[in-house]
């Protein structure tokens, strides 16, 4: 994983739209402060360092937007995990 990458990917607007409507269907209350703060999380979730950096060097003008880059189940599977990781289990 570079930092560099992963700096560039956490600050990433497109990946920060999709990270929020994600949440936001996953029922998380403001969606986009969640998600917004959690970019650094988010960025170093496996594999979407290495996508992101490929698509850097393929020439894709916007990978943030890509689901070809970073897929609609990655960011599901990490939203749903962070938000567990969070939330108190229900008794």
């Amino acid at each position: 994983m570079s930092y560099y990458t992963q700096s560039l990917l956490a600050s990433d607007q497109g990946i920060l739209q999709r990270t929020t409507a994600c949440a936001a269907s996953e029922g998380i209350s403001d969606p986009q402060f969640w998600a917004q703060q959690r970019m650094w999380q988010l960025s170093a979730q496996p594999g979407w360092d290495a996508a992101y950096a490929s698509a850097i060097a393929a020439g894709v003008a916007h990978p943030g937007v890509s689901d070809a880059v970073v897929s609609d189940p990655m960011i599901l599977s990490a939203v749903q995990a962070l938000h567990a990781a969070e939330t108190p289990p229900v008794e």
